[in-house]
C-alpha cells in the first residue's frame, strides 16, 4: 500500500499544529502497510512554506517519506479534471497543483493522506483518503 501525502499534512506536522499528533499516528500506521511518498508538487509547496532545502530533505528523511514522480497518466488526469472543474464554473480557489496531487495519489499510489475540504471527493471520487 503506497500512501501519498498532501502538503497540508507535512505543514501540520512541521508546524506542530493541533492535529499533528493524530497525523503522526496515522502515518505511522500507514508506514506499517507500505511506503509513504510525496510528489513533485508537494515537495515544491512544502519547500515554499519552509524556505530551506536542508530542512525539507531532513524532514522527509526523518519521517521516512520517499519522493515519487508523477506519471504522465496522472498529469493527463489532473488536466482533464481541472478542465471539467473550470468548465463547471469552479473558482480559482483550486489550481492545477491541487489536481496533480489528487491524480498522482489516484493513479500512482493507493491513497492520499490529506485534510480534504471536499474538492478531492468531488473530483476524485475513487480516491481513498486517509484523514483524522
Amino acid at each position: 500500500m503506497i500512501t501519498a501525502i498532501d502538503t497540508s499534512v507535512l505543514i501540520a506536522l512541521s508546524k506542530q499544529e493541533a492535529d499533528a499528533a493524530v497525523w503522526l499516528d496515522l502515518l505511522s500506521d500507514a508506514r506499517k502497510e507500505g511506503e509513504l511518498v510525496v510528489c513533485d508538487v508537494v515537495v515544491a509547496e512544502f519547500y515554499a512554506s519552509s524556505m530551506s532545502e536542508i530542512y525539507v530533505r531532513r524532514f522527509l528523511e526523518d519521517m521516512e517519506i520517499s519522493y515519487a514522480d508523477t506519471s504522465m497518466e496522472a498529469a493527463f488526469l489532473a488536466g482533464e479534471m481541472f478542465r471539467r472543474y473550470r468548465n463547471k464554473g469552479g473558482p480559482r480557489q483550486h489550481l492545477i497543483p491541487d489536481f496533480l496531487i489528487g491524480a498522482h495519489a489516484l493513479v500512482d499510489c493507493d491513497r492520499l493522506a490529506a485534510a480534504d475540504r471536499g474538492y478531492l471527493r468531488a473530483w476524485f471520487p475513487e480516491l481513498s483518503i486517509l484523514r483524522p
